[in-house]
């Protein structure tokens, strides 16, 4: 009787660990799709909410596509999303000490002094900047003022083409045309950025291309996000609302996966 009972005890406690490990190997693998996918989505929303507007398109099926304006397909499942993003960078940090009375100025103003600009042939006056800071910051993030351009508020993506900077003063590549109006405020521009989905379901994020509206996509880029099971997105007033789904494979048995959902919104 002993014998008999120790051996019921045995197979249900032997089902009982089997069960508590499966249970264990998909909340492991739900707890890493869910994890990489957040991560993925935070590293984009870092990078769209500098996105310009009238500079975001789609590309129906890859990078080599026609350039479509976002606003003539707000929310299609898409294979690439393109936009330039402007120099958030230097634009939010600050050089110079308060502590030895020095001016604590931004890498770029974002204003520019529109009747000294008119004036001045090939320049762009923007008081409160430190270009040299600008262009330093730029540098170390691989990229090269030199190649970057200015939006100007309310010019439908328009860009002015740069070749440098200094102080207070912004070199264009060449002066404005005749009649050329300018608005007070500007975003600088280094890069372009896009988001693709590729062949193997990877989610590609390219950058330091181009900073100019459905420039070619031919850059820099890396792996945010493998196994990609659905990536949408739709925008609407300045707002994204993003949804991307990872499959996660569980143990080593490939045809057993989970799929992992997470949204977010950029503004």
């Amino acid at each position: 009787m002993v014998i008999v009972v120790l051996g019921i005890v045995s197979s249900i406690g032997a089902s009982i660990i089997a069960q508590v490990y499966e249970n264990y190997i998909i909340q492991r693998a739900q707890y890493r799709a869910t994890n990489k996918t957040e991560l993925a989505l935070k590293q984009i929303a870092n990078r769209l909410r500098y996105a310009i507007p009238n500079t975001i398109g789609i590309r129906k099926n890859n990078t080599t596509d026609t350039f479509i304006d976002i606003s003539t397909n707000p929310h299609e499942e898409v294979k690439v999303l393109q936009w330039v993003g402007y120099d958030g960078d230097s634009f939010e940090a600050i050089s110079g000490s308060a502590s030895t009375g020095a001016a604590r100025r931004p890498g770029w103003s974002g204003f520019c002094d529109v009747n000294d600009t008119i004036n001045t042939t090939g320049k762009l006056i923007t008081p409160g900047s430190n270009l040299e800071f600008t262009s330093t910051i730029i540098s170390k993030l691989g990229g090269n003022i030199d190649n970057a351009s200015i939006y100007f508020a309310d010019t439908n993506g328009t860009s002015y083409g740069i070749s440098g900077g200094s102080s207070e003063s912004i070199t264009l590549d060449s002066p404005f045309p005749l009649g050329t109006m300018i608005n007070e405020r500007y975003k600088l521009a280094w890069s372009s950025y896009a988001l693709e989905i590729n062949s193997d379901n990877d989610l590609i994020l390219h950058y330091n291309f181009s900073p100019t509206r459905a420039t070619v996509i031919d850059s820099s880029k890396q792996i945010l996000l493998k196994n990609v099971a659905n990536f949408r997105f739709r925008y609407a007033d300045g707002a994204f609302r993003l949804k991307i789904c990872k499959k996660e494979q569980i143990g080593m048995d490939e045809n057993i996966t989970i799929h992992a959902c997470k949204e977010k919104v950029v503004f």
